[in-house]
């Protein structure tokens, strides 16, 4: 099912992967989460995220980034061991599926078309997989893809 939320900016701690999409993104959010559980901020309520910066069908693998990161509140103090960095929020179209590659692959083909059939476009801004900690545990995800009116 997909829906359409308005998401709020967010503060996030990151771990960056930089290199062809795929095992070392798991990589990148096993080491983000090991920071997180040593900070005690693996709770219930936190949220993660998976950020793919590049198109890989236009930035050659070996350049692709990708962003492991969890959500901070404002207040939070962050040391030198961990990126910091900021997602300004807007209107994303949402769908939440079981972390397969199956799963994720049968959402983006419901995604493109909702899009373009839809009264909206993609905004130019990442596409974030979106976790809770309850997500976590049941292996669900949410794809969360950035839009704008037309």
């Amino acid at each position: 099912m997909i829906t359409v939320e308005t998401l709020p900016h967010y503060r996030i701690a990151y771990v960056r992967q930089v290199g062809p999409y795929g095992p070392a993104n798991t990589l990148a959010m096993e080491k983000l989460k090991r920071w997180a559980a040593e900070k005690g901020l693996l709770e219930e309520s936190a949220i993660l995220l998976g950020i793919p910066q590049d198109n890989p069908e236009t930035t050659p693998p070996a350049d692709c980034r990708y962003d492991a990161g969890i959500v901070l509140s404002e207040d939070y103090q962050i040391d030198d061991s961990i990126c910091e960095s900021e997602l300004s929020g807007g209107e994303y179209m949402i769908c939440k599926v079981k972390h397969t590659a199956e799963d994720i692959q049968k959402a983006w083909a419901e995604l493109y078309p909702a899009l373009q059939n839809g009264k909206y476009q993609m905004d130019n801004k990442p596409i974030l997989e979106r976790y809770t900690g309850k997500m976590l545990m049941d292996d669900f995800c949410e794809i969360c893809v950035p839009i704008k009116p037309l």
